[in-house]
């Protein structure tokens, strides 16, 4: 690997695209789905391509209000062109963060002009595992990232523009970006481009310019949104009222808010999400304030790194996917630090860097050994049939260590090898990861196990959300009933149409007579560890399998009662 100062534009370019390309495509098929997210984002573009409905989401064949529509347009548009697969589900994410890193490269280009920082900038984005881990996993937030990078890229070139055409162009497709974050993931999309820019107007003194110009935005986001927006409000007209009450206001700011955490919860996952440039964090953060006193665009990527990272951290709800939109500014800072560190022969942010991953390889390895050789009083991590995970993890891990090692040479460009260092772990985590981690999120494994019973059973019921939606994914049906606990499908079972899909757990034993007159019926459970016997109000059936997080109960048809 030739340093990346040292290549030529061309060369450096598609370098990154297979460094993308083996980062974020590879993996893609080779993971299992996550449930919750990845199960209920896969079902839910399913069923939208399968029945032709663009306009209203659902999720088990019940009205899914929590999101707008452009996430489920995209993954429904991926299955549709690459089939109903793991790659497909996962292939939105991945492409809009792909794209992410080329609006990080033209900005890297606009702000300096100079490819060989750009070129950097895009590697360090493609490679903070906070990046990698959002972009192979199938959620809504790298599209909604490249919404909002789009849309600090016009605001960015409005500030830039001579000519009021050239102004005027600028806002609109400020506009038309924000307007697509808006049917992505909601008012969100409005308000972090405004965070983000409006601190710079002000700063700049040109507030008179946000208010002539404005509208134009407006206009266009209201132009771009307004077709859905109308439709979905003659279909549903309680949409809006759920979608911005229950979704927006008590998610963010209620007492009863999901995921609450505290203030500070977002700043371990700046830290750990900027691995492997970790090193120079500090230093660019503490460079960039310094040079924010005579420089624009440093003015401009703190705005964007610090002022949504402000709002979400005041909101009671949080989750690490939402700070995504922090990490494009900060490839770019750290880019720019990195750059002049090297150029300017500093080497104690390369060092201070490379030391670190070096640590981390290091200490990875030793936490395996432990943990393989059950040197802790804790249940086997790894099971007997599991021999090769803890020696993929080795391996992944002595070259995490050796990529740190190349990053510490005295040459031109090596500190760029820092970006080498998660490319095996991201290849072959699926591979190494412990089942003890996770049996009870990948629930394929077992449905595949008993995909026949499952397929020929008349009625299927599950006490889980996530696990419902990675069956009715696997056997393309969507006529699954919820077992006692509603769980985010509560709103949309509220209808009159889809009351009949919930089942109390009183209610089972006279419901299970009527419906094995029909046919077979099948339970597919989630335990905790600790009580993995069936629930005491269902009665026993003619087969059952488990694992040590699901259990399936099988009862065939009875005509007759006994």
């Amino acid at each position: 690997m030739r340093p990346l100062t040292k290549i030529a534009a061309a060369p450096a370019i598609l370098l990154l695209v297979v460094f993308f390309s083996v980062l974020y495509f590879v993996p893609l098929h080779g993971r299992n789905l996550w449930q919750p997210d990845e199960t209920r984002y896969a079902e839910i573009s399913r069923e939208m391509a399968r029945s032709g409905d663009w306009v209203v989401p659902r999720l088990l064949g019940i009205r899914y209000f929590e999101k707008p529509v452009a996430g489920y347009w995209i993954n429904s548009i991926s299955q549709i062109a690459l089939g109903e697969n793991n790659f497909s589900v996962r292939f939105g994410s991945a492409l809009c963060t792909g794209l992410n890193a080329v609006l990080v490269y033209f900005l890297g280009m606009l702000l300096w002009r100079e490819r060989e920082t750009a070129c950097i900038a895009a590697l360090i984005y493609l490679s903070m595992l906070l990046v990698g881990g959002i972009g192979t996993y199938s959620v809504l937030d790298p599209m909604l990232t490249l919404w909002m990078s789009a849309a600090l890229l016009c605001s960015h070139f409005s500030l830039r523009a001579s000519t009021r055409r050239t102004k005027a162009r600028a806002y609109v497709l400020l506009g038309l970006a924000c307007g697509m974050g808006f049917l992505t993931k909601g008012f969100v999309a409005l308000v972090i481009p405004a965070a983000a820019s409006v601190p710079i107007f002000v700063l700049q003194r040109r507030v008179k310019e946000l208010f002539c110009y404005g509208p134009l935005s407006v206009l266009s986001a209201v132009a771009l949104c307004a077709p859905w927006s109308i439709a979905i409000a003659l279909r549903e007209p309680d949409y809006w009222h759920y979608f911005f009450w229950v979704e927006h206001v008590q998610r963010f700011a209620g007492e009863h808010a999901q995921h609450r955490a505290p203030f500070w919860f977002y700043l371990p996952y700046v830290f750990a999400g900027s691995i492997p440039w970790l090193g120079f964090l500090p230093g660019s953060i503490r460079w960039s304030l310094r040079e924010s006193r005579t420089r624009p665009d440093m003015v401009f990527l703190l705005s964007w790194l610090f002022m949504p990272l402000l709002f979400f951290s005041l909101a009671k709800g949080k989750l690490p996917t939402y700070i995504l939109p922090c990490m494009a500014p900060l490839a770019l800072l750290l880019a720019r630090y990195g750059q002049d560190s090297a150029r300017g022969g500093r080497r104690l942010p390369v060092l201070c860097n490379g030391g670190i991953n070096a640590g981390i390889g290091i200490a990875g390895l030793f936490a395996l050994a432990v943990l393989t050789l059950d040197l802790l009083p804790i249940p086997p991590f790894f099971g007997r049939q599991e021999w090769f995970k803890p020696v993929l993890g080795a391996v992944s891990l002595l070259f995490w260590c050796a990529a740190a090692f190349l990053s510490l040479l005295r040459r031109s460009g090596f500190w760029l090898w820092a970006a080498a260092c998660p490319l095996l772990a991201a290849l072959f985590i699926a591979s190494f990861l412990p089942d003890v981690l996770i049996a009870g999120k990948q629930p394929q494994p077992f449905i595949h196990r008993n995909k026949e019973i499952l397929r020929d059973s008349r009625f299927i019921l599950s006490n889980n959300v996530g696990m419902a939606a990675a069956l009715a994914w696997e056997l393309k049906r969507d006529d699954l009933l919820m077992l006692h606990d509603a769980g985010e499908l509560a709103y949309g079972l509220g209808y009159q149409d889809s009351r009949e899909r919930l089942l109390r757990k009183e209610e089972v034993k006279e419901w299970l007579t009527q419906a094995r007159r029909q046919g077979d019926v099948a339970m597919f459970l989630r335990v905790s560890r600790e009580h993995v016997e069936p629930p005491p109000y269902v009665p026993s059936p003619d087969y059952l399998d488990r694992t040590d997080r699901y259990i399936l109960l099988l009862y065939k048809q009875r005509a007759i009662d006994p």
